[in-house]
């Protein structure tokens, strides 16, 4: 499959089971409900390493939010429920409920629940202040500042981590210039993050090491600078790749989260130096969603094993 120069490679990405949650975040004003979104969200690239993957979803309008003001919705994932129900108070302890101006709201009705100031409301120390409107329970903190509220609790899904596509580009430059392209379009789709740095990653891996208690590794197979050391996925013309990574909800907003960063790209095309799109996969043993990519470009749709 070629498209506007560009090779769609007959593979797939591979991706494996998670548990998320979305928190609605709201403040005074748009930029503090960004920073609190913004540090929220940090150090959150990889369960690998961070124990959660994490991002802003989007930005909410005051008609959008609970108490009509400003906000963002944040999605967080784990890979099982127990990690999720200790991350996400940790997190809202630490940077939401710190934050001036904040309030925090459940994101998800369904699914198990996963605590808000049913944990954090300690730290008022007896003076926190509760509220039962419907079915729902509020909790008041007093703060320096004034007050913080937040619900008690919020809903899960059964979601999908680790979608990913390839960029393949004949340099660096092209390859930034692909992938910022796909991620302004990719972040328009409800219902995913893309956790890396700017929503791009330089470092992809493989799984396993040379050296031992390493879980995961430099994907030589596309390092440009190893072709001709190790078994290479690379024609002599790529000069560098770059990763997008997607979380979502479901598989459906993941696959089509990355039919839309896939059309980006492809719409810069091989004039703009875009060699190939790749998937990372690891032969079906990871992960039980399987991302077609000439399917997805087809039609949309990918498959779960």
């Amino acid at each position: 499959m070629i498209l506007n120069g560009v090779e769609i490679r007959d593979t797939f990405a591979e991706a494996f089971p998670m548990v998320g949650t979305r928190l609605i975040v709201t403040a005074d004003t748009p930029e503090w409900a960004l920073i609190a979104g913004r540090t929220t969200t940090g150090f959150a690239t990889s369960v690998i390493g961070c124990g959660c993957e994490a991002g802003i979803e989007r930005t909410l309008t005051p008609e959008e939010t609970p108490d009509g003001r400003p906000g963002v919705s944040l999605l967080i994932f784990a890979m099982d429920f127990g990690s999720l129900k200790k991350v996400v108070p940790l997190r809202l302890g630490q940077c939401v409920l710190t934050c001036p101006t904040t309030a925090c709201y459940a994101g998800i009705e369904g699914g198990k629940r996963v605590p808000l100031a049913k944990t954090i409301r300690y730290f008022a120390d007896g003076h926190q202040i509760s509220k039962k409107i419907g079915d729902k329970r509020f909790w008041r903190l007093p703060v320096m500042e004034g007050e913080f509220v937040c619900d008690e609790d919020t809903g899960s899904v059964e979601g999908v981590g680790g979608g990913n596509f390839l960029i393949l580009a004949r340099s660096r430059g092209e390859a930034l210039k692909a992938a910022e392209a796909a991620v302004a379009a990719m972040v328009q789709v409800p219902g995913i993050i893309l956790p890396f740095p700017g929503g791009v990653v330089r470092s992809g891996s493989k799984v396993g090491s040379k050296y031992k208690g390493l879980f995961a590794s430099s994907n030589d197979a596309y390092c440009p600078t190893l072709r001709g050391t190790v078994p290479s996925q690379l024609p002599d013309e790529v000069g560098s790749v770059l990763e997008i990574v997607i979380d979502g909800v479901s598989f459906e907003a993941v696959a089509e989260a990355t039919r839309v960063g896939i059309t980006a790209v492809c719409a810069i095309g091989a004039e703009g130096g875009v060699v190939a799109i790749d998937a990372g996969n690891y032969g079906g043993n990871l992960g039980p969603f399987h991302f077609k990519l000439r399917e997805i470009m087809q039609n949309g749709a990918g498959e779960t094993a």
